[in-house]
């Protein structure tokens, strides 16, 4: 009676042995790695039958992971639009003008309507000034002296103005530029007492200042 029960206790002790063996073996076989997968008591992964990795899992089965890591979320690329503003660039300055007038008064002799050399140097320089004028008005006025009819002196200024516009015009100016007007005798620029003798040569000098042509022109241009 006793041999028997120590030989049954005997088995029996042997049978826990060989389980506990076993269950520590498996124990051993599904220590977690740092990353959740189970590994074996030599660090391999285990692997299912499908070369899936055993993970250690957080319910009643356990979880299976494709390549032994998570599956990771494939990056999308993303494009951002921007707007790079054009470099700054100084803004031109606004060009200036300034209105301007020039006037030259050109004088002829005694019942003449031919230009003497002064009265060429004269508009020569004039030409000179108005160059490069803009938006310009010119008008050229004739006149006489008080010596002779006024039919003749009437004649006699239109003549002079028209061949101080002949001059211009050969110079550059264009024609339609130059407006004209004639006369003759009236608006004097001495005074009907000033030269009051008969035509002789004291006369005629002082009248001088009646026997010419005055230009004005009035225009924009740049400032300076």
């Amino acid at each position: 009676m006793r041999s028997t029960f120590t030989t049954k206790q005997t088995l029996l002790a042997a049978a826990c042995v060989l389980a506990l063996g076993a269950f520590s073996v498996t124990a051993g076989a599904q220590e977690m790695s740092e990353h959740g997968l189970v590994t074996s008591p030599s660090g391999q992964t285990v692997m299912s039958g499908f070369g899936l990795c055993v993970h250690s899992g957080f319910g009643p089965a356990p979880s299976w992971t494709a390549g032994c890591h998570a599956a990771r979320p494939v990056p999308v690329a993303q494009y951002f639009e921007k707007t790079i503003p054009a470099p700054a660039v100084a803004a031109a300055p606004l060009a200036v003008y300034e209105k301007v007038v020039f006037d030259v008064n050109v004088l002829f002799d005694s019942n003449k309507a031919s230009l003497l050399p002064a009265g060429r140097d004269k508009l020569d320089g004039f030409v000179g000034k108005i160059r490069g004028l803009e938006g310009q008005s010119m008008l050229a006025v004739g006149y006489a002296d008080r010596m002779g009819t006024d039919a003749s002196n009437q004649t006699l200024s239109e003549s002079r103005v028209n061949t101080v516009k002949a001059y211009l015009v050969s110079q550059g100016v264009a024609s339609n530029r130059v407006d004209t007007s004639a006369r003759g005798e009236r608006q004097p620029s001495t005074y009907a007492g000033e030269c009051k003798d008969a035509n002789n040569t004291k006369n005629v000098a002082c009248m001088q200042p009646d026997r010419h042509v005055f230009i004005e022109i009035s225009g924009s241009r740049l400032a300076k």
